[in-house]
């Protein structure tokens, strides 16, 4: 059967940023499919409500409430899943951001900071699970959460759109050097309905033009991007490395810019 292919059955998965939307979603939905995960983020309590539903779906959940901005603590993860569950099959690497800010006021302490959060972060989880995937597992899969913006202009995003497009060529690059055994590839969301969206999802003068700009013509659920995470993750996706895959409703301009004028 097909949808046998989609089944994670004895895995173990680490979920950065997993307290809320995105990550949130990818946590279940691996649940969902059979795995076990380790889930980080900042804030306890919103782990601990993921970790419920993960209880929900049959399986485990082991909660690390840490600052996600600190390298080491992301790359303690790896260890974390070995010592709770024995084994250590997939990562993703969904931390990430950075504020939108006019390119003339962009610091380089906010590029170096974008870069550090979005892409270092990546990388010290990346090679921290590695060798542990390859000890326990034989492989893996590793998934990188990037953005539309990554690939497309749009004034505001000067820092956090180059920090997103060099976690894309880095995603390809580790591909390499990783292959046969580590697949890597990443997912590039469009604009998806989270809590970073509230304000937008509540007022149609914003919604409206945003979804008239989308070729879909409606905004992103996170269910969209844990079902394509659940594609790379699983033996469905098993011919699949060195991808980023672009789940944003057929965008190839940005649906939101930053009022900011011309110089």
């Amino acid at each position: 059967m097909i949808l046998d292919n989609f089944r994670l059955d004895g895995q173990v998965a680490v979920v950065t940023g997993a307290g809320r939307g995105l990550g949130a979603a990818i946590a279940v939905a691996f649940a969902e499919a059979g795995a076990d995960v380790v889930i980080a983020a900042r804030t306890r309590e919103d782990l601990d409500k993921v970790a419920g539903q993960v209880a929900a779906a049959g399986q485990r959940a082991h909660v690390v409430a840490a600052d996600l901005a600190d390298h080491e603590a992301v790359s303690a993860l790896a260890q974390t899943a070995v010592d709770e569950f024995g084994r250590l099959d997939i990562v993703v690497n969904n931390v990430g951001g950075a504020m939108p800010k006019p390119l003339l006021d962009t610091t380089n302490k906010d590029l170096a900071a974008a870069f550090s959060f979005n892409v270092i972060n990546s990388h010290a989880l990346l090679t921290a699970a590695v060798p542990k995937m390859l000890e326990t597992a034989g492989g893996g899969s590793i998934i990188n959460i990037t953005s539309a913006v990554g690939r497309m202009p749009g004034r505001g995003f000067g820092a956090y759109g180059t920090a997103k497009a060099a976690l894309a060529h880095y995603t390809r690059l580790a591909a390499v050097d990783l292959s046969p055994r580590i697949r890597v590839n990443g997912i590039a969301p469009g604009a998806i309905l989270t809590s970073a969206l509230d304000i937008v999802a509540g007022m149609d003068e914003l919604r409206k033009p945003m979804e008239a700009a989308t070729p879909l013509r409606y905004l992103g659920d996170p269910s969209d991007i844990a079902a394509a995470a659940l594609y790379l993750a699983s033996p469905a996706g098993r011919y699949l490395t060195g991808k980023v895959l672009e789940v944003d409703g057929g965008l190839n301009t940005p649906n939101m810019e930053m009022p900011l004028p011309d110089l």
